[in-house]
């Protein structure tokens, strides 16, 4: 076993003794739509630094995560998405390298995980994605799989290391796996439209309080055929 697959094991260790510890109850639902293989995009909300953990234990595949640059620096986190192939973006420019690392990592036929949101949400509703997920998926032509988390956004840092179960219940809703359909050129617009169908997908998943900015959408009649 190499160092690096012994650190992600520890890491994933870690993990579900967190959960155990702090978190009542922990539920995932639909883990037979994740394709088992293959290149993949997993597409989901973002309210907590805790996401990312609920979302490796309930995945039961290797996540690359695209991670903001600053989470690097962080002396625990910063070791545990290394440990996962977890690259940096620049959030507030246009990071082409970040894009092009992501590319080739679904290209590989991994299963590259985003929050197209680009921040946590500050309210707990699901704000608008930005178009660099949309992009990567008209560019390789994987399938999404769309996730909802929800119960995390009440864990607080570092304070919740001093209450145990204090987190009652996070859920991570697993949806179909769809392909955003393909276009003769793609560009901002078309890219800003392939992350708005991804969104739509994600906010199907959650119930209605956590939907923000799609609250008052009819997703039903927006969504296209899963793949």
């Amino acid at each position: 076993m190499s160092i690096l697959s012994a650190l992600r094991r520890a890491v994933i260790y870690v993990d579900r003794l967190l959960f155990a510890v702090y978190c009542r109850k922990f539920e995932v639902a639909g883990k037979e739509h994740v394709p088992l293989e293959g290149g993949l995009i997993l597409a989901s909300n973002h309210m907590n630094n805790a996401d990312p953990p609920a979302i490796c234990l309930a995945i039961p595949r290797h996540p690359t995560f695209m991670a903001k640059k600053e989470m690097f620096g962080w002396p625990v986190l910063g070791l545990a998405f290394r440990a996962f192939g977890a690259f940096p973006v620049r959030r507030t420019e246009a990071d082409l390298g970040a894009l092009r690392a992501a590319t080739e990592v679904v290209q590989r036929g991994e299963m590259l995980v985003m929050f197209p949101e680009g921040t946590r949400s500050r309210t707990g509703g699901l704000g608008k994605g930005h178009p660099g997920t949309g992009l990567i998926a008209l560019r390789t032509g994987a399938p999404i799989l769309p996730v909802a988390v929800t119960g995390t956004e009440g864990v607080r840092w570092p304070w919740i290391f001093l209450k145990p179960y204090s987190i009652k219940h996070v859920r991570v809703i697993i949806g179909e796996p769809f392909r955003v359909p393909p276009v003769e050129r793609i560009n901002n617009e078309s890219a800003a439209e392939a992350t708005d169908l991804i969104m739509r997908h994600i906010a199907a998943l959650l119930p209605p309080e956590y939907r923000g900015v799609y609250a008052n959408i009819d997703l039903a009649s927006k969504l296209e055929t899963p793949a």
